[in-house]
């Protein structure tokens, strides 16, 4: 199946948008939201990651819709939310033993697990692979949603492919206000950044994407799991399983330099390419690892809290945009616990990534 990007000249509707509470979700609303998604149409809901875009995903048709609104490549996966385990038995063929460990520790939350699918679930859901990637989110709000449409959902993140992924109601109407019928507003997302993606369809389990369940994390409950560097086939398209791993993501309009490397030489590294971009008129924004007082048009300190920096990185790439920077250069950050779910983001993000040794 070749990648193609299914974009129509669409109609603009009007976008519902039902604030609900995320401590005690409005049955009335979720109902509402529920009878938009079994009438075959869209609806964007919080989860504790991001926000996410939903449709029936046993329905060819609803879901053609998604990649139509978000201007998506056919053959990126999209991951399907459950609200109950019965739910993964019509799913999938097998449930190995490795993924009962995982589910009992990790569901409901910002895990996905990858599977060989069942006849029951469309190819284009799964991008035309054999695999199908499934999670069971922690949010109320999703959780009651899923329940009342009675079908799992489909749900990318709820942004223009390649955005950076929504993580307040106001992020998905600036990007898709007009191409879809209902968001439904329950504030913040907790985490920021997607789920980890690990795949349990082959002997030997594979991270695909890290995220909100940390790579230490897993692996101290199932043992070794193989990164996504060391996998002879990556260029396969069996590889790509995932969303998040084919394409350029979570970028905003400025180009992100990404700079790794210990803190001095990052800090020179970072003046000498301020005066740099300065001197070509560019308006340059820096996230830094340090408190250094840099002369940029916005500068963001990126502290030492990595739930809190995971839980505004997209906001941040989107206030970049309002301010209209040019050029971001970014100060790369350790890799341990939810740290390299960040920097996959950085660097997925990145127009160009600097190593100083």
């Amino acid at each position: 199946m070749t990648a193609s990007i299914l974009i129509k000249n669409q109609v603009k509707m009007h976008t519902e948008i039902l604030k609900i509470n995320p401590k005690n979700p409005q049955l009335s609303k979720i109902r509402q939201a529920a009878k938009v998604i079994k009438s075959g149409n869209l609806v964007a809901f919080p989860t504790e990651t991001v926000y996410g875009l939903g449709a029936n995903a046993l329905d060819s048709r609803s879901v053609k819709k998604i990649f139509v609104a978000k201007g998506r490549p056919s053959d990126n996966p999209l991951i399907v939310h459950i609200s109950d385990i019965s739910d993964l038995k019509m799913l999938v063929d097998h449930i190995p033993n490795t993924a009962h460990k995982l589910i009992a520790k990790f569901w409901p939350g910002p895990l996905t697990l990858v599977l060989k699918k069942s006849k029951i679930v469309p190819k284009i859901t799964t991008g035309g692979i054999n695999t199908v990637a499934i999670r069971m989110p922690e949010n109320k709000i999703a959780q009651a949603l899923i329940r009342e449409t009675g079908v799992p959902i489909a749900a990318p993140s709820a942004n223009i492919s390649g955005r950076p992924s929504p993580t307040i109601a106001k992020h998905v109407f600036d990007d898709l206000g007009g191409k879809i019928n209902m968001i439904l507003d329950g504030g913040k997302t907790k985490i920021g950044i997607e789920s980890t993606v690990i795949d349990l369809s082959r002997k030997h389990p594979s991270l695909l994407r890290p995220g909100g369940i940390s790579l230490e994390q897993l692996q101290s409950l199932i043992g070794k799991i193989a990164l996504p560097s060391s996998i002879h086939e990556r260029k396969s398209k069996l590889i790509h399983r995932s969303p998040g791993m084919k394409y350029r993501h979570y970028s905003p309009n400025a180009k992100i330099i990404l700079i790794e490397g210990s803190k001095d030489k990052v800090k020179n590294k970072t003046l000498h390419l301020l005066a740099q971009f300065q001197k070509q008129g560019k308006k340059v924004g820096i996230m830094s690892i340090s408190n250094t007082k840099y002369k940029s048009d916005m500068t963001v300190f990126l502290g030492n809290k990595l739930d809190v920096l995971a839980a505004n990185l997209f906001n941040t790439f989107r206030e970049f945009d309002v301010k209209k920077i040019d050029v971001i250069l970014v100060h790369g950050i350790n890799r341990k616990g939810l740290g390299l779910g960040i920097m996959n983001r950085l660097e997925k993000a990145a127009y160009k990534k600097i190593k100083i040794d």
